[in-house]
């Protein structure tokens, strides 16, 4: 059996938009039944919620969209992590910026927006965790699902 692929979902603190990420991936691989070719987990740029659970709207939305086996603890980014993971995804520009800048020269992980990989071209997945209700964290979660499934449609070819 082939190697694994594996994705890193990288936010700033690893309480919202990584963490929906890193969970609707996981959902998908179970629905697209490729849990034996994927990995996925996801990490901070910032220390700010280290060892803390996501955001409580963010498992809300989760829940609400039928995701409720996901449990995580919010880590940084290492530097082995450019090493280990084939994909590493920063879920707006300046993310991505700051990945660039602190991965090794001879990192392997290709570094990319999320959204990217969204049909309707929203590039920047914005960080709700300072608005004052779920709506945020709701087109965080469909965002990242439209994202994630496009990718898997054009990825999963590599099993």
């Amino acid at each position: 059996m082939a190697q694994k692929k594996k994705v890193l979902m990288v936010c700033l603190g690893n309480s919202c938009r990584s963490p929906i990420a890193e969970a609707v991936f996981s959902d998908q691989l179970k629905r697209m039944n490729l849990n034996n070719f994927w990995e996925v987990d996801s990490a901070a740029i910032l220390q700010y919620h280290v060892n803390k659970s996501p955001e409580p709207r963010a498992m809300n939305t989760l829940n609400k969209n039928g995701i409720t086996q996901y449990t995580h603890k919010a880590r940084m980014i290492k530097k082995e992590d450019f090493y280990k993971f084939d994909w590493i995804f920063g879920m707006d520009r300046d993310i991505v910026c700051e990945l660039c800048d602190i991965q090794p020269e001879d990192g392997r992980a290709k570094i990319e927006l999320l959204g990217k990989y969204d049909p309707t071209g929203q590039l920047d997945i914005r960080d709700p965790l300072f608005d004052d209700d779920s709506i945020g964290f709701e087109k965080a979660f469909e965002q990242a699902n439209r994202s994630i499934k496009e990718f898997l449609n054009i990825y999963s070819d590599l099993n």
